[in-house]
């Protein structure tokens, strides 16, 4: 599991009908010519950076993580990647012209698998290219089993501002049942040393694990807040179709033994500090992560790396476009052609689109905020707003919406209200 990417998108069904030409996705005339949506403005933007390898897959993870395996025995291929990105970024300029980038995501995989070297040289690139903000948020995920003496602090002068450590658990009988290449002392050892290295960093942790009691949750979640992290994810651990754990489910909790951890880490993190601003985030005051807010407050992002995606706004119309998955292909086709799939988000889907994310929010969202990012008007909303009132599930007070308490625990069902017809 990884900070960053609980925002994907969860597509309506697809409609029948012609299937219309497909621009080439740098076109910005295209993008830019008349529609029927009125956007008064554009939101934040961020930059998502993808490095697909890593040590092991795990067999929970659906991202598009690729297993480093050489059998020459070689390195990673560093240079050749670097290039790559430089090459889809300088391409994709265009599409984002003059704006503002204020935070920068490098995910993975397993992104400290690249040199400090490597990251100070990706992010010189993208300062050389892009208007980045001075005081940009910029986090690096990294992974225990990658950790090495005065490797963080070595990021941090690379110009990394923040560190995502995938941590899930303290606790080495639930390591091994969740494939991670890392043990208990390497975890501590990592979050040690980020401590002392980074202002701000989080900790990923997961609950709902194979053969975990309630007890054994609290456990890890005390270990954790002794190292007084200014940022904690905490994910129920889930069954991704296509992933190992799909093909072979291992014994996990009941629901309501589950409910009960998170109400207990709801309650532990409470006392330690951390406000939960987000279903799955909680953070002391002034460390909630400033890039994973802007996806759930539906700003857009340059998404640039194998498979990375991408969300942009233009004056009449939203755009969603998907990198190629395949690392090799990738920086083959990195300076010309590296989307595999481009398309405008049909009208009808956007209440949904941006529902399903600022819903988790607890703060929830301002109406004119929908209507500015989606270009529809509130009628577009009131069907869905109108069943949710109605159901307890949403609370509205002047031009503010947020999930009630009720709403939150089926959350599901309250965002499938605003699935198109």
């Amino acid at each position: 599991m990884s900070e960053s990417k609980l925002v994907r998108v969860a597509w309506p069904a697809k409609r029948q009908g012609p299937v219309p030409e497909t621009p080439h996705w740098s076109d910005v005339a295209h993008w830019m010519r008349p529609g029927t949506l009125q956007l008064v403005g554009q939101p934040p933007l961020a930059l998502y950076i993808h490095l697909p390898w890593c040590l092991k897959k795990c067999p929970y993870c659906d991202f598009n993580s690729h297993e480093w395996r050489d059998p020459g025995g070689a390195a990673l291929p560093e240079q050749a990647y670097l290039d790559a990105l430089r090459a889809d970024l300088q391409a994709s300029l265009p599409l984002i012209w003059g704006r503002a980038v204020h935070s920068v995501f490098i995910g993975g995989g397993t992104p400290s698998l690249f040199s400090p070297d490597a990251i100070d040289r990706l992010l010189g690139d993208v300062r050389a290219l892009v208007r980045l903000d001075a005081d940009a948020e910029i986090t690096l995920e990294a992974n225990p089993g990658t950790f090495e003496t005065d490797r963080f602090r070595a990021f941090r002068q690379a110009g990394v501002t923040r560190l995502s450590i995938g941590v899930q658990s303290f606790n080495n009988d639930h390591l091994r049942a969740l494939g991670r290449v890392h043990d208990a002392a390497q975890a501590r050892a990592a979050v040690e040393e980020a401590a002392r290295a980074f202002d701000t960093f989080n900790l990923d942790i997961m609950y709902a694990l194979p053969g975990q009691t309630l007890a054994g949750c609290e456990a890890d979640l005390r270990t954790a807040l002794g190292f007084q992290p200014p940022h904690i994810s905490i994910y129920h651990l889930t069954i991704e179709p296509n992933t190992v754990f799909a093909k072979y489910p291992p014994t996990v909790p009941e629901d309501d033994d589950a409910y009960a951890m998170l109400d207990r880490i709801t309650e532990l993190t409470g006392a330690a500090g951390l406000a939960r601003y987000e279903v799955s985030a909680y953070a002391r005051a002034g460390h909630r992560s400033r890039h994973n807010q802007n996806y759930w407050q539906f700003g857009d992002y340059l998404g640039i790396g194998a498979g990375a995606h991408s969300k942009l706004s233009f004056a009449h119309r939203v755009v969603r476009q998907v990198r190629v998955r395949d690392p090799r292909l990738y920086m083959e086709r990195a300076a010309l052609d590296p989307v595999a799939s481009v398309q405008e988000v049909p009208r009808a889907d956007l209440p949904f689109e941006y529902l399903l994310n600022s819903l988790r929010l607890l703060d929830g969202f301002a109406l004119s905020d929908f209507t500015g990012r989606t270009g529809l008007p509130l009628s577009a909303l009131q069907p869905g707003l109108t069943q949710a009132l109605a159901k307890g599930l949403l609370a509205l007070e002047g031009d503010h919406v947020w999930p009630t308490v009720r709403g939150l625990d089926f959350l599901s069902d309250l965002q499938s209200l605003f699935l198109p017809d």
